[in-house]
């Protein structure tokens, strides 16, 4: 049947859902060459201005995802690849709009680092492309989750949506947010949305404005800030998660 195909293929996404997005980087590079137009219909200080925006959408969808994560119990929402697994039901917090909200958020980090590219065909394409990744991993979570918690997941299923909020439903998180869990969960997230922005921003420079790497340096300081506080979190929340059991909250 074809829906057990589809989720047979969403199985093996899931399990390699944090690789595969990098394949579409060779696409993204090429568009390089058709994104000239922006700069020339809109001048240098608005193209800045519209990658700094890209990069607070990017924010907004990492901010999205900590509201998520530094509410939800031990065991579910994490980054396991291997097998899929929930020790709990998320049915509060943003889960009472959304079934996969983390997938929402995923989306609008895909679609800020997308939209600086300034190529309408390639954002259009990866928008169709990310829909037909993710329904797939969609369709086995739920496919799991319906056979794990039967009638409690499928009563909670019909009347919440599956990717498009319905903010209107919200309900109060059943457990308290806990910033150490959300820090430990999304650094990762953080420094790599800050270092994939940063190198486009460079491979922009050098392959559309034949600037060397110094000339970029002293062109468009706000880029080599953002990779360096990034890099000094990421560095810092890994040492102290290496050495200690701060961030680490009992339950979460």
């Amino acid at each position: 049947m074809l829906q057990q195909e589809l989720i047979r293929q969403g199985n093996w996404l899931f399990r390699w859902r944090s690789y595969l997005p990098f394949l579409i980087l060779p696409l993204a590079i090429t568009s390089f060459r058709n994104s000239t137009w922006f700069n020339d219909a809109f001048g240098n200080s608005f193209e800045e201005g519209w990658d700094i925006v890209c990069y607070g959408l990017a924010l907004a969808g990492l901010a999205l995802r900590v509201s998520i994560v530094g509410f939800v119990p031990a065991g579910t929402s994490g980054r396991n690849a291997v097998k899929q697994n929930a020790n709990a039901l998320n049915t509060t917090g943003m889960y009472s709009v959304v079934r996969h909200p983390l997938y929402f958020a995923n989306f609008i980090i895909f679609a800020a680092f997308i939209l600086l590219f300034k190529s309408f065909l390639l954002a259009l394409v990866m928008g169709l492309a990310y829909f037909l990744y993710y329904e797939r991993i969609m369709m086995a979570e739920e496919k799991f989750l319906e056979g794990k918690y039967g009638e409690i997941y499928r009563e909670w299923a019909a009347k919440t949506p599956a990717f498009l909020p319905r903010l209107h439903d919200f309900e109060k998180p059943a457990l308290p947010f806990s910033w150490r869990t959300a820090l430990l969960r999304e650094f990762h997230t953080f420094f790599l949305i800050s270092a994939a922005f940063t190198v486009v921003e460079l491979l922009e420079a050098m392959l559309l404005e034949n600037q060397t790497f110094m000339e970029w340096f002293y062109d468009e300081p706000i880029w080599p800030v953002v990779f360096a506080l990034s890099a000094v979190t990421y560095l810092t929340v890994m040492t102290i998660k290496k050495r200690t059991n701060w961030l680490k909250v009992k339950g979460r």
